[in-house]
Protein backbone atom coordinates (compact mmCIF):
# COMPACT_ATOMS: atom_id res chain seq x y z
CA UNK A 1 0.00 0.00 0.00
CA UNK A 2 2.91 2.37 1.04
CA UNK A 3 4.47 1.87 -2.70
CA UNK A 4 0.76 2.17 -4.28
CA UNK A 5 0.68 6.02 -3.05
CA UNK A 6 4.03 7.30 -4.39
CA UNK A 7 4.48 4.78 -7.92
CA UNK A 8 3.06 6.60 -10.91
CA UNK A 9 -0.41 5.66 -10.79
CA UNK A 10 -0.51 3.87 -14.02
CA UNK A 11 1.29 0.55 -13.21
CA UNK A 12 -1.20 -2.31 -13.36
CA UNK A 13 -0.50 -4.10 -9.61
CA UNK A 14 -1.02 -7.79 -9.07
CA UNK A 15 -1.34 -9.22 -5.46
CA UNK A 16 0.97 -12.21 -5.33
CA UNK A 17 1.52 -14.35 -2.39
CA UNK A 18 -0.62 -15.53 0.75
CA UNK A 19 -3.29 -13.22 1.28
CA UNK A 20 -4.88 -12.88 4.85
CA UNK A 21 -8.34 -11.98 4.48
CA UNK A 22 -8.18 -9.27 6.80
CA UNK A 23 -5.83 -7.35 3.97
CA UNK A 24 -8.14 -8.03 1.33
CA UNK A 25 -9.47 -3.79 2.54
CA UNK A 26 -6.67 -2.48 1.97
CA UNK A 27 -6.09 -3.74 -1.56
CA UNK A 28 -9.17 -4.36 -3.69
CA UNK A 29 -9.18 -1.02 -5.17
CA UNK A 30 -5.67 -0.96 -5.93
CA UNK A 31 -4.75 -4.19 -7.60
CA UNK A 32 -6.03 -5.84 -11.05
CA UNK A 33 -5.20 -9.25 -10.31
CA UNK A 34 -5.29 -11.19 -7.19
CA UNK A 35 -3.02 -14.53 -8.08
CA UNK A 36 -3.89 -16.88 -4.74
CA UNK A 37 -7.28 -17.62 -4.32
CA UNK A 38 -7.26 -20.87 -2.19
CA UNK A 39 -10.76 -21.16 0.13
CA UNK A 40 -13.78 -19.93 0.28
CA UNK A 41 -13.35 -17.70 3.45
CA UNK A 42 -11.17 -15.76 1.31
CA UNK A 43 -13.39 -15.54 -1.68
CA UNK A 44 -15.86 -14.61 0.42
CA UNK A 45 -14.05 -11.15 1.76
CA UNK A 46 -13.18 -10.68 -1.60
CA UNK A 47 -16.30 -10.98 -2.53
CA UNK A 48 -17.60 -8.53 0.23
CA UNK A 49 -15.36 -5.78 -0.36
CA UNK A 50 -15.40 -5.69 -3.90
CA UNK A 51 -19.09 -5.74 -4.03
CA UNK A 52 -18.63 -2.59 -1.62
CA UNK A 53 -16.64 -0.71 -4.22
CA UNK A 54 -19.10 -2.34 -6.85
CA UNK A 55 -15.76 -3.62 -8.97
CA UNK A 56 -15.15 -6.86 -10.47
CA UNK A 57 -12.00 -8.18 -9.01
CA UNK A 58 -10.11 -10.76 -11.00
CA UNK A 59 -8.32 -13.80 -9.71
CA UNK A 60 -6.40 -16.72 -10.10
CA UNK A 61 -7.27 -19.53 -8.12
CA UNK A 62 -4.19 -21.38 -6.54
CA UNK A 63 -3.72 -24.85 -7.37
CA UNK A 64 -1.24 -27.49 -5.09
CA UNK A 65 -0.44 -29.40 -8.17
CA UNK A 66 2.43 -30.91 -6.75
CA UNK A 67 0.58 -31.80 -3.69
CA UNK A 68 3.48 -30.07 -1.43
CA UNK A 69 2.58 -29.42 1.80
CA UNK A 70 4.43 -26.51 2.45
CA UNK A 71 2.93 -24.88 -0.05
CA UNK A 72 -1.01 -23.07 -0.51
CA UNK A 73 -3.55 -23.85 -2.71
CA UNK A 74 -6.46 -26.06 -3.83
CA UNK A 75 -5.90 -29.74 -4.31
CA UNK A 76 -6.31 -30.26 -8.66
CA UNK A 77 -8.90 -32.92 -7.04
CA UNK A 78 -10.96 -29.69 -5.52
CA UNK A 79 -11.01 -27.16 -8.04
CA UNK A 80 -13.51 -27.32 -10.61
CA UNK A 81 -16.13 -27.72 -8.01
CA UNK A 82 -14.65 -24.45 -6.11
CA UNK A 83 -14.55 -22.59 -9.64
CA UNK A 84 -18.15 -23.98 -10.12
CA UNK A 85 -19.10 -22.25 -6.76
CA UNK A 86 -17.66 -19.13 -7.17
CA UNK A 87 -19.27 -19.03 -11.18
CA UNK A 88 -22.82 -19.42 -9.53
CA UNK A 89 -22.46 -17.48 -6.35
CA UNK A 90 -19.78 -14.61 -6.67
CA UNK A 91 -21.02 -12.13 -8.64
CA UNK A 92 -18.04 -9.84 -7.61
CA UNK A 93 -15.11 -12.16 -8.72
CA UNK A 94 -14.01 -13.10 -12.31
CA UNK A 95 -11.72 -15.48 -12.25
CA UNK A 96 -9.01 -15.26 -14.89
CA UNK A 97 -7.51 -18.73 -15.09
CA UNK A 98 -5.35 -20.69 -12.30
CA UNK A 99 -2.05 -20.36 -10.55
CA UNK A 100 0.96 -22.83 -9.37
CA UNK A 101 4.30 -23.17 -7.76
CA UNK A 102 6.39 -25.68 -9.14
CA UNK A 103 8.84 -27.80 -6.61
CA UNK A 104 12.18 -26.41 -6.04
CA UNK A 105 14.65 -29.37 -7.23
CA UNK A 106 16.39 -29.74 -10.08
CA UNK A 107 14.40 -32.71 -11.73
CA UNK A 108 13.18 -30.80 -15.09
CA UNK A 109 10.75 -33.74 -15.89
CA UNK A 110 8.69 -33.14 -12.66
CA UNK A 111 8.82 -29.75 -13.18
CA UNK A 112 7.33 -29.80 -16.44
CA UNK A 113 4.53 -32.06 -15.39
CA UNK A 114 3.26 -29.99 -12.70
CA UNK A 115 2.83 -27.07 -15.19
CA UNK A 116 1.46 -29.29 -18.03
CA UNK A 117 -1.36 -31.01 -15.31
CA UNK A 118 -1.80 -27.25 -14.54
CA UNK A 119 -2.37 -26.33 -18.30
CA UNK A 120 -4.56 -29.26 -18.91
CA UNK A 121 -6.48 -28.60 -15.76
CA UNK A 122 -7.17 -25.27 -17.17
CA UNK A 123 -8.34 -26.76 -20.51
CA UNK A 124 -11.05 -28.75 -18.58
CA UNK A 125 -12.15 -25.80 -16.72
CA UNK A 126 -12.25 -23.68 -19.94
CA UNK A 127 -14.85 -26.38 -21.65
CA UNK A 128 -17.21 -25.95 -18.90
CA UNK A 129 -18.19 -22.73 -20.08
CA UNK A 130 -18.72 -21.39 -16.93
CA UNK A 131 -19.79 -17.38 -16.17
CA UNK A 132 -17.82 -15.22 -14.73
CA UNK A 133 -14.59 -18.46 -15.49
CA UNK A 134 -12.24 -17.24 -18.36
CA UNK A 135 -9.02 -19.53 -18.03
CA UNK A 136 -6.77 -17.33 -20.38
CA UNK A 137 -4.21 -16.67 -17.55
CA UNK A 138 -1.95 -19.35 -16.34
CA UNK A 139 0.87 -18.00 -13.67
CA UNK A 140 3.44 -20.65 -13.67
CA UNK A 141 6.97 -20.09 -13.29
CA UNK A 142 9.45 -18.52 -11.43
CA UNK A 143 13.04 -17.38 -11.93
CA UNK A 144 14.34 -20.38 -11.47
CA UNK A 145 11.97 -22.72 -13.52
CA UNK A 146 10.35 -19.41 -16.02
CA UNK A 147 11.63 -21.25 -18.99
CA UNK A 148 10.24 -24.55 -18.68
CA UNK A 149 6.85 -22.67 -17.44
CA UNK A 150 6.51 -20.82 -20.83
CA UNK A 151 7.58 -24.34 -22.84
CA UNK A 152 3.94 -25.04 -20.91
CA UNK A 153 1.54 -22.21 -21.82
CA UNK A 154 2.30 -20.37 -18.72
CA UNK A 155 0.92 -16.48 -19.74
CA UNK A 156 2.69 -14.95 -16.47
CA UNK A 157 6.22 -15.64 -14.99
CA UNK A 158 7.10 -14.83 -11.29
CA UNK A 159 10.12 -13.57 -11.59
CA UNK A 160 11.34 -11.11 -8.86
CA UNK A 161 14.42 -12.66 -7.46
CA UNK A 162 15.98 -12.54 -10.93
CA UNK A 163 15.65 -9.08 -11.29
CA UNK A 164 15.63 -7.50 -7.68
CA UNK A 165 17.89 -10.45 -5.55
CA UNK A 166 17.64 -12.27 -3.22
CA UNK A 167 15.14 -9.93 -0.45
CA UNK A 168 14.90 -10.54 3.35
CA UNK A 169 11.31 -10.83 4.46
CA UNK A 170 12.34 -10.90 8.13
CA UNK A 171 12.99 -6.74 8.17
Amino acid sequence: ASKYEVLPKDIHWHMIGHMQRNKVKYIIDKVTLIHAVDRYSLLKEIEKQAAKRDLEMPVLIQVNIAKEESKHGLEEEEVIDFIKEVSSNYKNIHIKGLMTMAPFIDDEQKIRQVFKDLKDLSLEVKKLNLSNVDMDTLSMGMSHDYKIAIEEGSTIVRVGTSIFGERNYNK
